[in-house]
This record gives C-alpha cells, sequence and structure tokens, in this order.
C-alpha cells in the first residue's frame, strides 16, 4: 500500500479490538489479584515475644521483619549478607521506633554456619517464640555445590533449616507455646520428590531444583509437626505468592524478559508478607498445627506431597546428610 493510501479501516477495527481485549483481561486479571490477595488485618501485638527470622534483610523477609517490629516484638535477623542486613535492620529501627532488632550471622548452605550460629543463640537468649523459616535460594539455572558437597539450593532451602530446627530445639520447648513457621511454595506442584534421586540433586535438571526444595519443605513441616505434636510448639507452612524481589534475580537473558513482563503479576513484598504474619501472630492459630495457608487461609495439599512414609524417609536421610550426632539435640 503506498503512503498516500487510506488504510483498511475494518482491519484496523478489528485490530484494536483485539488489543483492547488482551489489555483489559490483563486489568481484569490483575485486579482479580489483587481482590484475592489476603491480608493480615489483626493488630495483635508482640510486646515480650522473641521472634527469629532467616533472611530478614530483603524481599518478603524484610517486611516481615518489619511488621513485627512495629507490633512490639524482639526481632533476630539471621542473614548470610552483613552490610545489607545491617542497613535492613538500621532501617527496620528508624520507621517503628524499636530498637529490639538485631543482626546474627548465618548461612543455610553451610553447616559449619548454622552450628555456629545456633550455639550463638542458644548463649545469648533465653527464649524463642517463633521460628521463621523465610530464607529461600532460587539460582534455578546454574548448579553449585555447598562447601558440604551437597547441591546449593537444597542445602539452603532445606538441610539448613533442617539443621537449624534440630539445635535449637531444646531452646524452643523451654519457650512453649511458641511456632515454627515454614515458608513454602506452591511451585511443589512442578515437581515431584523422588529420594532417589533429589536427595542431593547434582544431576537434576537446575529449572527443577527450586521445585524439588520446596517440596522437601513442606514434606519436612508435616514430619515436624508430626513429632512434635503435644510440645506445645507449633509448626504450620505456608506460600506467600510470587514475589517481585531479589530471589528472581538470577534469571538469565532472553527468559529475564519473560520474567519482567510476568512480574508485573507478582505481589509486592509487603503483600507476599501478610501469610508468614498470620501464621506467626494471628490469635486464632493458637494450638494449630500441620496445616498449610496461602492468601492467609488454610489450602490443601496435593495427595502425593501427603505421603507419610515418604516424609520419614526424607526425615531419616537428612539426619544423615546433616551429620547430625548423639550429642546434638533429638526431636
Amino acid at each position: 500500500m503506498a503512503w498516500y493510501e487510506i488504510p483498511n479501516t475494518n482491519a484496523m477495527s478489528i485490530y484494536f479490538t483485539i488489543v483492547f481485549g488482551i489489555f483489559t483481561v490483563i486489568f481484569v486479571f490483575r485486579l482479580w489479584l489483587k481482590a484475592t490477595c489476603g491480608k493480615f488485618t489483626s493488630n495483635v501485638r508482640m510486646d515480650g515475644k522473641t521472634v527469629l527470622i532467616t533472611g530478614g534483610n530483603s524481599g518478603i523477609g524484610k517486611e516481615t521483619a518489619k511488621d513485627l517490629a512495629k507490633r512490639g516484638a524482639r526481632v533476630i535477623m539471621a542473614c548470610r549478607t552483613m552490610d545489607t542486613a545491617n542497613k535492613a535492620r538500621d532501617e527496620i529501627i528508624k520507621e517503628t521506633g524499636n530498637e529490639n532488632v538485631f543482626v546474627r550471622k548465618l548461612d543455610l548452605s553451610s553447616q559449619k554456619s548454622v552450628r555456629e550460629f545456633a550455639a550463638e543463640i542458644l548463649k545469648s537468649e533465653r527464649k524463642i517464640d517463633v521460628l521463621i523459616h523465610n530464607a529461600g535460594y532460587a539460582n534455578t539455572f546454574h548448579k553449585a555445590k555447598s562447601e558440604d558437597g551437597i547441591e546449593y539450593t537444597m542445602a539452603t532451602n532445606h538441610y539448613g533449616p533442617f539443621l537449624l530446627t534440630h539445635l535449637l530445639i531444646d531452646l524452643l520447648k523451654k519457650s512453649t507455646p511458641c511456632r515454627i513457621v515454614i515458608v513454602a511454595s506452591e511451585c511443589y506442584r512442578m515437581s515431584r520428590f523422588h529420594l532417589e534421586k533429589h536427595l542431593n540433586p547434582i544431576d537434576v535438571m537446575p529449572g527443577y531444583l527450586y521445585y524439588i526444595s520446596k517440596s522437601a519443605n513442606i514434606m519436612f513441616a508435616i514430619e515436624l509437626a508430626k513429632r512434635l505434636k503435644g510440645t506445645d510448639i507449633t509448626v504450620n507452612f505456608l506460600h506467600p505468592g510470587m514475589i517481585d524481589s531479589g530471589i528472581w534475580r538470577n534469571v538469565p537473558f532472553p527468559l529475564s524478559i519473560g520474567m519482567s513482563f510476568m512480574k508485573s503479576f507478582f505481589k509486592t513484598t509487603v503483600e507476599g508478607a501478610q501469610t508468614t504474619l498470620m501464621v506467626a501472630c494471628s490469635e486464632e492459630l493458637n494450638g494449630v498445627t500441620g496445616k498449610y495457608y496461602l492468601d492467609c487461609q488454610e489450602r490443601e495439599l496435593q495427595p502425593y506431597i501427603t505421603v507419610a512414609e515418604e516424609h520419614k524417609r526424607l526425615w531419616d536421610e537428612s539426619v544423615k546428610i546433616v551429620k547430625l550426632t548423639a550429642a546434638d539435640p533429638k526431636i
């Protein structure tokens, strides 16, 4: 068509109708996501309570720590990167006016670091009212091993929290009633956990590593709740939602382009922290254990992730991998 010819108005009308329809669907979908995003509206206070949260220096961990500080809690932020953690602590103190916010060094991928951190906590703390396993690693496009020879994602997301929980369990029992909160993910639906190849999944396709670790989180949480039943320590776990946080910074080009579009549908870090806060603070969950939450509501799990025999096998193998000894506390 020459530049001076009049375009086909019918074709142009159809084109703009399609484009308008696509944008309308996207807009309505985003409104629906916002409308169904759970919010913890309780003004419950946490004065006099000590909360230990891993990975509290960024993302939903930082927002969780900030909200807990606003509620009067004594907050211990267990973090790997101290510069970022100290900056986050200073921001939280300035914004909340609560000076009982502390930073401790913890690299969950390192069993040595976990043991050193636990020893420091046992020496300095009289109690822990809430333990929040929030820290997560999602470098799903590259394979790496921890200093202990364990696949890095599993070392950080499963074995680190598993070992830390064991080392702190006696202090938790002295602190009852108390809570353990595990930040899992709906991503468990993306991959079935097989003990034969996923305990240390060095040969697994990198894209599945995060999904596998989240399955392990859920299996660990269910078994832990069962073993602690009757101790007045509750264990609940949750999916915070898809969050636009630092956990996605390792997505390589060109997948990062698609991720940029997907992030427009993600929750903010404030929205993502809501379910964690509910599980950690809600008085309605006193005595409730072994439950899974999403958008501040209890949700059902897929049957294949709830097989008790698999939970026990993962537990027994994890004991070996983190090298628990006869001198270590038992759950």
